[in-house]
């Protein structure tokens, strides 16, 4: 299996750029502990505070897929519901 290297960009509705900062800042912990987690940095774009993005590599996909479905980050995603303008992810290629 290749290995997985992608940005997820997560916006924030303006009124909630601090609790979605907290609660994305508290899935990195968990996160880098998951089998198949290589990287995984969290950072604000300092032009936009309510933009924040995600630089992952995944050992797989499957590693990947089993982190999409951690209960760290359907907890995450439970307490962000209506909070987040945008979620992208972006898949990349090395050339």
């Amino acid at each position: 299996m290749s290995k997985v290297k992608l940005i997820a960009k997560i916006k924030a509705k303006s009124e909630f750029i601090e609790e979605i900062k907290e609660g994305l800042f508290g899935l990195v912990a968990p996160t880098r502990q998951e089998a198949g987690c290589i990287q995984y940095d969290l950072h604000q774009d300092q032009n936009d505070p309510s933009t924040f993005i995600f630089i992952e590599e995944w050992e797989s996909q499957d590693h990947l897929k089993a982190h999409s479905a951690a209960p760290h980050i359907a907890a995450f995603g439970a307490a962000a519901k209506g909070k987040v303008e945008s979620r992208d992810l972006y898949f990349l290629t090395k050339l």
